[in-house]
């Protein structure tokens, strides 16, 4: 059974792989890799590089910036609804006095 460390890794790969057999520099491919960090957000990259099959280096920096952006706007929802439900708690239960 494969690790997440192994698992990324392999994403990595595959996603450094697949842009320079459409015809980019390793350095860029790895360049997206890097920037997208995550196995989701890479698989999400490998799937548009198969489908689109995008010849222009700046299609592929664009879609890897819409893929941060989404994950980043998902980050600061999922933060927001943590803190949210922590303030609903505590409107429920009261501020209570430590010092007794």
């Amino acid at each position: 059974m494969k690790t997440n460390q192994q698992n990324r890794e392999q994403l990595y790969q595959e996603l450094v792989q697949a842009i320079v057999r459409l015809g980019h520099p390793q350095a860029f491919g790895v360049l997206v890799a890097e920037n997208l960090r995550t196995e989701k957000t890479m698989t999400r990259m490998l799937g548009y590089l198969r489908n689109a099959r995008p010849q222009k280096a700046e299609e592929i920096a664009d879609e890897m910036l819409a893929i941060m952006d989404e994950r980043d706007r998902w980050v600061r929802k999922k933060t927001a609804e943590f803190y949210n439900s922590k303030y609903n708690e505590l409107l429920n239960r009261g501020l209570e006095d430590e010092e007794e």
